[in-house]
């Protein structure tokens, strides 16, 4: 079939700091209930933060869309997310000083 591709480094640890900064933190249920998923499905949110298992494109999707951020920001590992979110205007994300 081919080789996997690369995972995004940091796609682990910006999921957290998502679910973290809403609404001055949301729990992992709480986190799946926001993207459309069941209450069971925290355990799924668990895995994506702690990097053992990668989430479907939907998924990166709708954390894009409950933080208001371009998927970009979430996928490259040289951006950084706003310091607030949801952010207030959709952002692109901020280059990561070298």
């Amino acid at each position: 079939m081919g080789n996997a591709r690369p995972r995004p480094r940091r796609l682990a640890e910006k999921l957290l700091l998502i679910r973290s900064q809403l609404d001055g933190g949301l729990s992992q249920t709480e986190m799946a209930l926001r993207l459309g998923l069941s209450s069971d499905d925290r355990e799924r949110i668990s895995k994506y933060e702690r990097d053992i298992l990668e989430p479907p494109l939907h998924i990166i999707v709708a954390y894009s869309k409950v933080s208001n951020v371009f998927v970009e920001a979430i996928i490259i590992d040289e951006l950084n997310l706003p310091e607030e979110l949801p952010s207030k205007i959709k952002s692109v994300g901020i280059p990561v000083k070298k």
